[in-house]
């Protein structure tokens, strides 16, 4: 099977156009045609010697990712279902809102982690997505869709850092300005938590946005939410958020899903806020979506805007992310990745 040309960054793609005798600048029009275009086959690529676009035909595929499903929700939220090359499925989801459009991007097929409360480890762990597997995704919805993108967040289906060297390398070529020129600042990758990716991710110096999952103030409610707690519990992973602070400068948000008599209690409130106060972090309130094969349910209204208050009342920063999308099975946690 040939290898994707867009699994290859800028300098690896001069690398290519070199060991073909071709000067340099040959990747960078290259690299215009499959980001400023979204070309799907060499032969699109006018301004580059016929010789070249056959010596990249005989070698590397241009193929984005196959639509098998599209579904357009009451509220706008659109969710595609992509089949690979492999016959294996992902999902993504395109959130429009007045003055961006916003794509939320899968990383692996399936997830090892199996938080209680999302359906993409349901199945498991099947594998990590190449790097022209992440970047099809939006690549579709910029060209087929015809839509301006502006914002990438990494909330997909999988654990973005369980996948983080093909993960950096799609956010390069996403903020790349011969690639899709994206801000660093309208990225941003969301972990359950794996602690030295964290760590690691704080070395790199950019200003993309870190969300970490917390969804628990303690270690017991949140190891049985989220199994990974077991490995990376929360003090640890605290450490971890407080050294990417330390070190970049830049604030972290904390995805909270708002669980009905599981995570929601005033009692949980002042902890919740310690944690949030000593990392200078703000919360994102996610009222929990439903999935298939688990009983659990969001709070009611009342008891979600008490919840909130009682944080905000401590100076904490809190935002009621509503949740877009859940008729079709696109909110926070619904996606898994399924056709038949």
């Amino acid at each position: 099977m040939k290898q994707d040309i867009r699994n290859f960054e800028l300098d690896q793609l001069k690398e290519i156009v070199s060991s073909f005798n071709e000067p340099q600048f040959r990747a960078i029009q290259i690299f215009k045609w499959l980001y400023a275009s979204g070309v799907e086959n060499f032969s699109e690529m006018r301004n580059i010697p016929e010789k070249l676009r056959g010596l990249l035909a005989s070698g590397y595929s241009v193929k984005l990712p196959e639509v098998v499903r599209r579904l357009e929700s009451k509220d706008g939220t659109k969710k595609f279902l992509f089949k690979l090359c492999d016959g294996n499925c992902i999902e993504s989801v395109l959130i429009p809102e007045t003055k961006r459009n916003t794509v939320c991007v899968s990383t692996q097929v399936g997830c090892r982690f199996n938080c209680v409360f999302c359906a993409s480890g349901k199945k498991g762990f099947v594998r990590n997505l190449q790097v022209s597997e992440i970047l099809g995704q939006v690549l579709h919805i910029r060209f087929k869709e015809n839509v301006r993108v502006s914002n990438i967040v990494f909330m997909g289906m999988g654990e973005p850092f369980d996948n983080y060297d093909n993960v950096i390398r799609s956010i390069r070529i996403i903020n790349c300005k011969q690639g899709l020129n994206i801000a660093a600042r309208k990225i941003t990758v969301s972990t359950a938590g794996i602690v030295p990716a964290i760590v690691k991710f704080s070395d790199i110096g950019w200003q993309v946005r870190l969300s970490v999952s917390l969804h628990a103030p303690d270690d017991k409610i949140r190891s049985d939410l989220m199994p990974i707690n077991h490995k990376y519990p929360l003090g640890e992973l605290l450490d971890a958020c407080f050294t990417y602070t330390e070190k970049t400068g830049r604030r972290i948000t904390f995805e909270y899903i708002l669980i009905d008599r599981v995570n929601c209690s005033e009692s949980q409130v002042p902890e919740i806020a310690k944690i949030a106060k000593r990392l200078n972090a703000g919360i994102n309130i996610i009222p929990f979506s439903r999935i298939d094969g688990t009983n659990l349910s969001s709070p009611s209204r009342e008891t979600i805007h008490r919840f909130v208050d009682s944080l905000r009342n401590m100076q904490v920063k809190v935002t009621i992310r509503n949740s877009r999308g859940v008729d079709i099975k696109a909110a926070c946690g619904q996606l898994a990745g399924k056709w038949r």
